[in-house]
């Protein structure tokens, strides 16, 4: 597969995903908020749970552009976005995993890595597209 065809397959995944989160989080707050590792044992706020689940679909907007508009700039503005929030996402969760059991603590992590790794992995592909 070409550089090109990685991209554009991992901000897919990465749109598609924040979509599928952000309108969970959005249409349904109380549930994903039950989710151990979302919740963490705090007090229920939907408030702020549909504004996460907003946020969320707007990147998955910018990101869902980026893998129709396979340009530079754009695939780079797209990934940097994402990553403006995974990494500080990941840096808060590690500071809160005494919320977790053990157990819980491995699936948050794994995720939230991956989050990270994944535009990590991408943003050396963008130097093989065309300036835009």
């Amino acid at each position: 597969m070409s550089a090109r065809t990685w991209l554009r397959a991992g901000l897919a995944f990465l749109a598609v995903t924040q979509f599928a989160v952000g309108g969970w989080a959005l249409l349904f707050p109380r549930s994903f908020f039950d989710i151990p590792w979302v919740g963490m044992r705090m007090p229920y706020n939907a408030h702020l749970m549909m504004d996460y689940g907003a946020m969320s679909l707007a990147t998955s907007v910018v990101l869902g552009v980026a893998v129709l508009v396979v340009r530079r700039s754009m695939a780079r503005t797209a990934l940097a976005m994402y990553l403006v929030f995974a990494a500080p996402h990941l840096v808060i969760h590690i500071q809160m995993l005494h919320h977790l059991t053990p157990a819980e603590r491995v699936p948050l992590l794994a995720a939230l890595t991956v989050a990270v790794v994944i535009p990590l992995a991408l943003l050396p592909l963008t130097s093989r597209l065309e300036k835009a």
